[in-house]
Protein backbone atom coordinates (compact mmCIF):
# COMPACT_ATOMS: atom_id res chain seq x y z
CA UNK A 1 0.00 0.00 0.00
CA UNK A 2 1.01 3.66 -1.18
CA UNK A 3 2.59 5.75 2.09
CA UNK A 4 0.10 8.35 3.59
CA UNK A 5 1.07 11.76 2.69
CA UNK A 6 3.73 13.17 5.22
CA UNK A 7 3.71 9.84 7.32
CA UNK A 8 6.99 8.04 7.59
CA UNK A 9 5.70 5.30 10.19
CA UNK A 10 2.92 3.76 11.09
CA UNK A 11 1.77 1.59 14.08
CA UNK A 12 -1.16 -0.20 13.06
CA UNK A 13 -2.88 -1.79 15.90
CA UNK A 14 0.14 -2.93 17.52
CA UNK A 15 0.49 -4.63 20.27
CA UNK A 16 3.30 -6.63 22.29
CA UNK A 17 2.73 -10.00 25.14
CA UNK A 18 5.65 -11.55 26.46
CA UNK A 19 5.22 -15.22 27.30
CA UNK A 20 2.31 -17.61 27.90
CA UNK A 21 -0.40 -18.52 29.73
CA UNK A 22 -0.53 -16.95 33.90
CA UNK A 23 2.93 -16.03 33.35
CA UNK A 24 2.09 -13.44 30.60
CA UNK A 25 2.80 -9.83 30.90
CA UNK A 26 0.70 -7.22 28.18
CA UNK A 27 3.28 -4.55 27.66
CA UNK A 28 1.70 -2.74 25.02
CA UNK A 29 -2.02 -2.76 24.21
CA UNK A 30 -3.28 -2.70 20.95
CA UNK A 31 -2.38 1.16 19.67
CA UNK A 32 -2.22 3.14 16.85
CA UNK A 33 0.70 6.39 15.90
CA UNK A 34 1.67 8.21 13.05
CA UNK A 35 5.30 9.83 12.83
CA UNK A 36 5.68 12.63 10.45
CA UNK A 37 8.36 12.83 7.41
CA UNK A 38 10.70 15.12 9.71
CA UNK A 39 8.68 15.11 13.00
CA UNK A 40 10.65 14.69 16.08
CA UNK A 41 8.50 12.55 18.22
CA UNK A 42 9.46 11.86 22.14
CA UNK A 43 7.64 9.10 23.89
CA UNK A 44 6.98 9.94 28.03
CA UNK A 45 5.43 7.76 29.94
CA UNK A 46 6.18 5.79 33.57
CA UNK A 47 8.57 3.25 33.46
CA UNK A 48 7.73 -0.34 32.17
CA UNK A 49 4.43 1.09 29.72
CA UNK A 50 6.46 -0.24 26.81
CA UNK A 51 8.23 2.79 25.19
CA UNK A 52 11.12 0.74 24.21
CA UNK A 53 8.96 -2.08 23.29
CA UNK A 54 7.31 0.39 20.99
CA UNK A 55 11.15 1.55 19.46
CA UNK A 56 12.31 -2.03 19.10
CA UNK A 57 9.33 -3.22 17.25
CA UNK A 58 10.04 -0.22 14.57
CA UNK A 59 13.66 -1.25 14.82
CA UNK A 60 12.81 -4.38 13.68
CA UNK A 61 14.13 -6.21 16.44
CA UNK A 62 11.05 -7.81 17.49
CA UNK A 63 7.73 -8.41 15.82
CA UNK A 64 4.12 -7.12 17.38
CA UNK A 65 2.07 -9.47 19.05
CA UNK A 66 -0.79 -8.05 16.50
CA UNK A 67 -0.78 -5.30 14.54
CA UNK A 68 1.92 -4.33 12.41
CA UNK A 69 4.35 -1.36 11.70
CA UNK A 70 5.00 0.45 7.99
CA UNK A 71 7.63 2.64 6.97
CA UNK A 72 6.83 4.38 3.87
CA UNK A 73 4.03 2.19 3.26
CA UNK A 74 5.90 -1.12 3.34
CA UNK A 75 6.11 -3.70 6.26
CA UNK A 76 9.14 -3.74 9.22
CA UNK A 77 10.47 -7.49 8.54
CA UNK A 78 13.41 -6.65 10.45
CA UNK A 79 16.45 -4.34 11.13
CA UNK A 80 17.10 -1.96 8.21
CA UNK A 81 19.95 0.72 7.74
CA UNK A 82 17.24 3.00 6.97
CA UNK A 83 16.74 3.17 10.58
CA UNK A 84 19.46 4.09 12.72
CA UNK A 85 19.35 3.15 16.27
CA UNK A 86 21.25 4.66 19.36
CA UNK A 87 21.11 3.22 22.41
CA UNK A 88 21.41 4.67 26.46
CA UNK A 89 25.15 3.61 26.25
CA UNK A 90 27.41 4.60 23.08
CA UNK A 91 28.12 0.47 22.30
CA UNK A 92 31.39 1.24 20.72
CA UNK A 93 33.55 -1.03 19.76
CA UNK A 94 36.34 -0.66 22.06
CA UNK A 95 39.28 -1.93 19.88
CA UNK A 96 38.57 0.89 17.29
CA UNK A 97 39.57 4.74 17.08
CA UNK A 98 36.47 7.41 16.91
CA UNK A 99 36.86 7.53 13.11
CA UNK A 100 36.96 3.86 12.54
CA UNK A 101 33.96 3.46 14.25
CA UNK A 102 31.96 5.94 12.57
CA UNK A 103 33.10 4.70 9.49
CA UNK A 104 31.93 1.42 10.17
CA UNK A 105 28.74 1.26 8.69
CA UNK A 106 29.49 2.94 5.35
CA UNK A 107 32.19 0.81 4.97
CA UNK A 108 29.91 -2.53 5.68
CA UNK A 109 27.14 -1.04 3.49
CA UNK A 110 30.16 -0.70 0.35
CA UNK A 111 31.55 2.29 0.44
CA UNK A 112 35.25 2.65 -0.26
CA UNK A 113 38.08 3.19 2.99
CA UNK A 114 38.37 6.74 1.08
CA UNK A 115 34.77 7.62 1.14
CA UNK A 116 33.87 6.36 4.58
CA UNK A 117 36.80 8.53 6.32
CA UNK A 118 34.99 11.34 4.42
CA UNK A 119 31.99 10.43 5.96
CA UNK A 120 33.21 10.18 9.29
CA UNK A 121 34.88 13.21 9.48
CA UNK A 122 31.75 15.34 8.29
CA UNK A 123 29.88 13.79 11.23
CA UNK A 124 32.26 14.06 13.97
CA UNK A 125 32.32 17.24 12.72
CA UNK A 126 29.02 17.77 12.76
CA UNK A 127 28.99 16.44 16.35
CA UNK A 128 32.25 18.46 17.87
CA UNK A 129 34.42 15.75 18.01
CA UNK A 130 36.70 16.27 14.44
CA UNK A 131 39.92 16.46 16.86
CA UNK A 132 38.64 13.46 18.16
CA UNK A 133 39.19 11.28 15.73
CA UNK A 134 42.51 8.89 16.74
CA UNK A 135 40.76 8.79 20.09
CA UNK A 136 39.92 5.33 21.70
CA UNK A 137 36.79 5.17 23.39
CA UNK A 138 38.24 4.88 26.87
CA UNK A 139 39.34 7.99 25.87
CA UNK A 140 36.30 10.27 25.71
CA UNK A 141 34.18 10.90 28.82
CA UNK A 142 30.30 9.44 28.35
CA UNK A 143 28.91 12.36 26.65
CA UNK A 144 31.31 12.36 24.18
CA UNK A 145 30.85 8.40 23.81
CA UNK A 146 27.28 9.59 23.18
CA UNK A 147 28.49 11.74 20.66
CA UNK A 148 30.25 9.51 18.56
CA UNK A 149 26.89 7.12 18.57
CA UNK A 150 24.70 9.94 17.15
CA UNK A 151 27.48 10.54 14.77
CA UNK A 152 27.74 6.77 13.89
CA UNK A 153 24.04 6.46 13.37
CA UNK A 154 24.04 9.81 11.09
CA UNK A 155 26.57 7.98 9.16
CA UNK A 156 24.59 5.19 7.72
CA UNK A 157 22.36 8.25 6.54
CA UNK A 158 19.35 6.48 8.17
CA UNK A 159 15.46 7.73 7.06
CA UNK A 160 14.67 7.65 10.80
CA UNK A 161 16.23 8.09 14.44
CA UNK A 162 15.67 5.72 17.19
CA UNK A 163 16.73 6.88 20.16
CA UNK A 164 16.35 5.11 23.23
CA UNK A 165 16.95 7.40 26.24
CA UNK A 166 20.20 8.63 24.70
CA UNK A 167 21.28 10.98 27.37
CA UNK A 168 20.14 9.11 31.09
CA UNK A 169 22.89 8.47 31.90
CA UNK A 170 24.79 11.80 32.02
CA UNK A 171 24.95 14.58 34.35
CA UNK A 172 22.30 17.24 34.25
CA UNK A 173 24.58 19.39 32.28
CA UNK A 174 26.58 17.65 30.22
CA UNK A 175 22.61 16.38 29.24
CA UNK A 176 21.36 20.09 28.80
CA UNK A 177 24.18 20.75 26.27
CA UNK A 178 23.85 17.58 24.15
CA UNK A 179 19.95 17.88 24.05
CA UNK A 180 20.90 21.84 22.54
CA UNK A 181 23.84 19.65 20.01
CA UNK A 182 21.10 17.29 18.99
CA UNK A 183 18.27 19.90 17.73
CA UNK A 184 20.74 21.66 15.87
CA UNK A 185 21.54 18.50 14.36
CA UNK A 186 17.97 17.89 13.89
CA UNK A 187 17.74 21.49 12.40
CA UNK A 188 20.46 20.95 10.00
CA UNK A 189 19.73 17.17 8.24
CA UNK A 190 15.31 16.95 9.19
CA UNK A 191 15.56 13.24 9.68
CA UNK A 192 12.70 11.94 11.07
CA UNK A 193 13.42 11.07 15.12
CA UNK A 194 11.58 8.86 17.50
CA UNK A 195 12.89 9.54 20.91
CA UNK A 196 12.36 8.04 24.09
CA UNK A 197 12.93 9.78 27.55
CA UNK A 198 11.77 10.21 31.12
CA UNK A 199 12.28 13.80 31.21
CA UNK A 200 9.35 16.23 30.68
CA UNK A 201 11.84 19.08 29.89
CA UNK A 202 13.41 17.19 27.61
CA UNK A 203 10.80 16.12 25.64
CA UNK A 204 9.41 20.20 25.49
CA UNK A 205 12.68 21.00 24.52
CA UNK A 206 13.18 19.09 21.62
CA UNK A 207 9.88 17.44 20.04
CA UNK A 208 7.34 18.76 17.59
CA UNK A 209 5.06 15.90 19.24
CA UNK A 210 5.15 14.55 22.86
CA UNK A 211 3.29 11.25 22.86
CA UNK A 212 2.20 10.66 26.49
CA UNK A 213 1.58 6.98 27.33
CA UNK A 214 -0.61 5.24 29.72
CA UNK A 215 0.73 2.69 32.59
CA UNK A 216 0.95 -1.00 31.67
CA UNK A 217 -0.45 -2.24 29.10
CA UNK A 218 0.88 0.94 27.25
CA UNK A 219 -1.59 2.80 24.92
CA UNK A 220 -1.55 6.45 24.02
CA UNK A 221 -3.33 8.59 26.81
CA UNK A 222 -2.26 11.82 24.81
CA UNK A 223 -0.87 13.41 22.17
CA UNK A 224 0.69 17.45 22.32
CA UNK A 225 2.62 19.30 19.46
CA UNK A 226 4.61 22.19 21.61
CA UNK A 227 6.12 25.03 19.51
CA UNK A 228 9.52 25.00 20.73
CA UNK A 229 11.35 22.63 18.99
CA UNK A 230 11.84 25.04 15.87
CA UNK A 231 12.91 27.45 18.46
CA UNK A 232 16.86 27.60 19.14
CA UNK A 233 16.73 29.41 22.52
CA UNK A 234 17.98 27.43 25.15
CA UNK A 235 16.26 29.89 27.22
CA UNK A 236 12.96 29.06 26.30
CA UNK A 237 12.63 26.49 29.84
CA UNK A 238 12.20 29.35 31.36
CA UNK A 239 9.22 30.66 29.77
CA UNK A 240 5.73 30.50 31.36
CA UNK A 241 4.42 28.95 28.23
CA UNK A 242 6.90 26.18 28.69
CA UNK A 243 5.69 25.92 32.27
CA UNK A 244 2.49 25.26 31.72
CA UNK A 245 2.89 22.81 29.42
CA UNK A 246 5.23 21.08 31.35
CA UNK A 247 2.60 21.15 33.86
CA UNK A 248 0.24 19.51 31.91
CA UNK A 249 2.47 16.78 31.11
CA UNK A 250 3.14 16.32 34.17
CA UNK A 251 -0.21 15.58 35.48
CA UNK A 252 -0.82 13.08 32.77
CA UNK A 253 2.04 10.98 33.92
CA UNK A 254 1.78 11.72 37.40
CA UNK A 255 -1.82 9.82 37.13
CA UNK A 256 0.18 6.80 35.34
CA UNK A 257 2.89 6.99 37.64
CA UNK A 258 0.58 6.21 40.65
CA UNK A 259 -1.26 2.94 38.62
CA UNK A 260 2.08 1.84 37.88
CA UNK A 261 3.16 1.58 41.17
CA UNK A 262 0.64 0.15 42.45
CA UNK A 263 1.17 -3.04 39.89
CA UNK A 264 4.46 -3.31 40.88
CA UNK A 265 2.96 -3.65 44.81
CA UNK A 266 0.15 -6.52 43.27
CA UNK A 267 3.22 -8.54 41.57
Amino acid sequence: MPAASGVKARFEGVSKRYGQGADAVQALAPLTLDIAERAFVCLVGPSGCGKSTLLNILAGFEPPTTGRVLMDGQPVQGPDPRRGVVFQQGALFTWMNVRDNVAFGPLATGRSKTEAERIAARYLDMVGLASFAKRYPYELSGGMQQRVGIARALANDPEILLMDEPFAALDAQTRELLQEEIKRIWHETRKTVLWITHSIEEALFLATDVVVMSARPGTIKATLRPPFALQDDPALVASPEFARTKAEIFGLLREEALVAQRQEAER
